[in-house]
């Protein structure tokens, strides 16, 4: 009955959370006919019931450290619901058993025999420990008889801690007055005949005479043991502790030996894992989240960004994980405030639902910048620890270059921050450094390569690019490609023809077709054009190149984009460094780099968790360039994110620069690669900015604001707000609902903002709210959460912009005609050359990642407001193949920034006192 019902439970766990099974481990030391027959029978009893069962066996010589290290492996492994160690341990070694046994995680501890779990029965929290499983078998046994077992009297012969201690304190936790005998005791037949209920567990064979058992007892023979026979082949049969034959004629109920409490203490095991089973998945249901929030209590006036992220008591980031619905082994720390999340945690989580996508964007902004990211943490901060709501931000990580140049950090600010902000701001987890290291790699690949073909036979080279080792000569995986790419099928170095050799190591790549450049996460605008190869070594083959910054390098859009380590790699090999001479392109996987790149960028694939200053989860994760690139945080992140939340929770991410810009890359590349869908824009407006829409004169960063910003303009508002409709028409042209969020300044008045408000309106937004979660945290950005709460139901009938099939010429029309405002588009001949080019290499399916100044709808960044009719000139364009996308260039941009006059890091040095970061990001 036990195992049906078991295995009924099972199914239904199953069927409820696809892909789950209950687990079982038993750990075995040493190789006991015994202990082999009796895990045999576990194991037949898990898989008959659908329990998934891992038998580890350890040697006679393992040490008491080995058994230990396996413990503390199955005690971490998620899939292990419930853990016995098999005894006795049969080891050469001394093994302390206790220790052993105290060792196994008390929620795994499935035979109850840890001093915790013991603990709990002798107190009698039965509800929240295990039981051993013959006594837990025995008081199953005794239910079944259909007797009462509050108010009568028992009695236990044995005090073993595995069956006679808990039995006693079962009994006595089911309302039973109970005597517990042993082989000490004088008057035992005395006391075996006052019990209504005898359990004997003695371990001495038929100790217990039949007239001793009080008329209609039941009787619970626990014991097993070994008599002479000479009637059994083995010359022995096996009986309990009591003699059955005479004691079955007094007793109600009896059970024999063998075949009584044996199969009863199996099933048991089995039960206790199915529950243990059953709390695992109710402590870590998806969507089920159990959170502990910080409160903030905000200052007037508020102080610095860092004292106030240094200021707040953070949890431990093991804490949030865990809060989250993460497993131990799907968090790896990196110190107490941060920690990277494995991918494995997507595949478990791959059939729960996904919960609402918000997407955080802005209008066109002042280079001052409008709040997009305090917004997002604002919001997340009142939909989680102010409303409730399961909920996780998704942002991006910031550059150096800008920390300590003139932007200072991206952690948000005032009392919506990700913290520790000096930690997000700064090396985090070391991924933009493994992203330089990368996309270095490849640099010195490309020039190597030509200067080797230039000063070698070809013979050379296929001798060096396939060397003899121990008289064997092998072509790599990744070579195998290359002559699969050219048409060659042929396996065998030796087989290759003069002609195959020299198409297989000549890439003959044209030094004025490279786009690969070197890259340093540090503005230096010295390095924006330079010559490489002048050490005499180089021989005289010397070359312009440039460093970009490495936010801006393909391996970092490559990251955002991909959607597992498979698919980063594969990316990685499709990425286009030049052209050959032949106008053919030249990948990362032709220069034979590929899994190199995967290999240093395999930790950095996995997101990165942090905290907002209200305890509400982050990730961290990618950053690429919003103009040569699509300015979003991963797609990895969000996808994670979204199955952790559940199907009634959200996830906010960020679009880089105003919506003309970000927003419309998130929706037509990002989207579209991910296939996720959102369910919200919301769209960040300052009076600031729509003053300067309005005609007001020119905000540049580090100079105070002219007294047109800091006093009331209602006419400069009500100007400027055309840019806001532009922007709100562009969400809305994607068919998904708009949140205008109004983010209140402290200059900017009552009737300013509900100007603002009104036009937002008016414009289709689905709401518009005043913000003031800078000052004020989550709470100030309540009605923004309840506004999207609304719009989350609304309907959505998402869709993109342009087909992918269109010609390259027509999608950037498209973009710059229904986006931008332009009435058409002009190439200029080295952008229609590319157009050609890209066409003919079989990139022209790929999606458009305009890149274009974010201070303008137009190219023209002193063009403000919602400029029409000019016509947008299309100065170059680039493929990012690995990445999946082309780049036309719009205007002149630097992807290496400079440093101001006074930088950032001015103010940024080391406390003497706390050995901490002190400054102003």
């Amino acid at each position: 009955q036990v195992r049906d019902r078991l295995k009924q439970q099972v199914m239904e766990m199953t069927e409820r959370f696809p892909g789950f099974r209950p687990g079982l481990a038993i750990l075995q030391v040493g190789n006991r006919d015994d202990s082999n027959l009796y895990i045999n029978m576990k194991l037949k009893a898990a898989a008959e019931i659908g329990i998934t069962a891992n038998h580890i066996k350890l040697p006679n010589t393992a040490t008491e450290a080995d058994v230990l290290k396996c413990i503390a492996s199955l005690n971490a492994d998620p899939a292990v619901h419930g853990f016995i160690v098999q005894l006795p341990l049969d080891s050469d070694k001394p093994i302390n058993t206790e220790k052993i046994t105290n060792a196994v995680a008390p929620e795994k501890d499935v035979d109850g025999l840890s001093s915790i779990n013991a603990g709990k029965l002798s107190r009698g929290d039965l509800g929240d420990c295990f039981i051993p499983c013959t006594p837990k078998g025995c008081m199953e046994l005794i239910k079944q008889t259909g007797v009462q077992v509050a108010g009568k009297r028992a009695v236990v012969i044995g005090r073993s801690k595995i069956v006679g201690a808990p039995m006693h304190d079962l009994l006595l936790w089911n309302n039973a007055t109970v005597t517990t005998c042993h082989s000490k005791t004088s008057t035992l037949a005395e006391e075996v005949g006052k019990a209504d209920i005898l359990v004997v567990a003695a371990g001495r064979a038929e100790m217990v005479k039949g007239e001793w058992i009080k008329p209609g007892a039941i009787v619970i023979d626990c014991g097993i043991n070994h008599v002479p026979d000479s009637t059994k082949a083995s010359g022995k049969r096996v009986v309990g502790d009591v003699a059955y034959s005479s004691a079955k004629e007094k007793a109600s109920f009896i059970t024999p030996v063998p075949g009584g409490v044996g199969p009863m203490t199996v099933a048991m095991l089995m039960q206790s894992t199915v529950e243990s089973a059953q709390r695992f998945l109710e402590k870590f249901q998806p969507g089920k989240w159990t959170i502990q929030y910080n409160q903030l209590t905000p200052e007037v006036p508020v102080p610095s960004d860092i004292e106030i992220s240094q200021s707040c008591m953070l949890k431990p980031i093991d804490q949030v994980a865990k809060e989250v619905g993460l497993f131990p082994d799907e968090v790896e720390q990196y110190g107490q405030t941060k920690a990277k999340v494995q991918l494995s945690a997507l595949k478990r989580l791959k059939n729960q639902p996904d919960g609402k996508y918000v997407v955080v964007t802005g209008i066109t902004p002042t280079p001052l910048g409008e709040g997009k990211s305090t917004t997002t943490v604002g919001l997340v901060q009142a939909l989680g620890a102010h409303l409730h709501q399961n909920v996780f931000a998704c942002v991006r990580q910031p550059s150096q270059g800008p920390t300590f140049g003139i932007k200072g950090g991206a952690a948000g600010g005032g009392y919506c921050q990700v913290v520790p902000m000096e930690e997000f701001n700064l090396h985090l987890t070391g991924d933009i450094h493994a992203i330089t290291a990368a996309n270095n790699l490849v640099a010195a690949a490309i020039d190597a390569r030509i200067f080797h073909e230039l000063t070698q036979s070809d013979q050379a080279l296929y001798n060096r690019l396939v060397p003899s080792v121990n008289g064997v000569r092998k072509f790599s995986d990744i070579q195998i490609r290359r002559l699969q790419k050219l048409g060659i099928n042929k396996t065998d170095p030796m087989a290759l023809t003069k002609e195959e050799v020299n198409a297989f190591v000549r890439l003959d790549i044209d030094p004025g077709t490279i786009t690969w450049q070197r890259v340093l996460d540090t503005n230096d605008r010295f390095l924006r054009k330079i010559t490489i190869g002048q050490s005499p070594t180089e021989k005289g083959f010397t070359r312009t190149a440039q460093f970009d910054i490495t936010v801006s390098s393909e391996i970092m859009a490559v990251l955002a984009l991909a959607d597992g380590l498979d698919d980063m790699k594969k990316r990685f090999g499709r990425m286009v460094v030049a052209s050959s001479k032949k106008g053919q392109p030249v990948t990362a996987d032709d220069l034979g780099v590929t899994g190199a790149l995967a290999v240093l960028m395999k930790d950095a694939v996995k997101p990165n968790l942090m905290q907002t200053l209200e305890g509400t989860p982050v990730f961290v994760h990618a950053g690429p360039f919003a103009n040569i690139a699509h300015g979003n945080s991963s797609v990895l992140a969000d996808k994670i994110a979204l199955k952790l939340v559940g199907k009634d929770g959200f996830v906010v991410t960020e679009a880089g620069f105003g919506a003309d810009i970000g927003m419309e890359k998130f929706f037509n590349i990002k989207c579209r690669y991910s296939g996720l869908r959102p369910h919200v824009v919301v769209l960040v407006a300052t009076v600031r900015a729509l003053k300067m829409h309005g005609g007001g004169p020119a905000v540049t960063a580090g100079v105070p604001l002219p007294k047109e910003y800091t006093e009331e303009n209602l006419q400069l508002v009500a100007k400027g707000c055309s840019n806001l409709n532009k922007q709100i028409q562009n969400a809305r042209m994607f068919g998904v609902p708009v949140v205008v969020a109004v983010n209140a300044f402290k200059t900017d008045t009552k009737a300013e903002l509900a100007l603002v408000v009104q036009h937002a309106k008016e414009a289709g937004a689905f709401d518009a709210v005043e913000c003031t979660h800078w000052a004020e945290g989550g709470k100030g950005a309540l009605a923004l959460a309840r506004a999207v709460q609304r719009a989350s139901q609304a309907p959505s009938n998402f869709r993109f912009l342009y087909n992918v099939e269109l010609p390259i010429v027509d999608k950037i029309r498209l973009i710059a005609q229904q986006v931008y405002g332009a009435r058409d588009i002009e190439l200029l001949p080295e952008a229609e050359e590319k157009v050609a080019l890209y066409t003919k290499q079989g990139f022209g399916n790929l999606p458009i990642c305009m890149a274009k100044t974010h201070l303008s709808l137009s190219h023209d960044p002193e063009q403000k407001g919602a400029p029409t009719g000019f016509v947008l000139p299309i100065r170059d364009i680039r493929a990012s193949v690995g990445a999946g996308f082309l780049y036309p260039l719009v205007g002149t941009m630097s992807t290496m920034p400079g440093l101001p006059t006074r930088p950032c890091f001015f103010d940024i040095d080391l406390d003497p006192v706390s050995g901490g970061v002190n400054g102003l990001f």
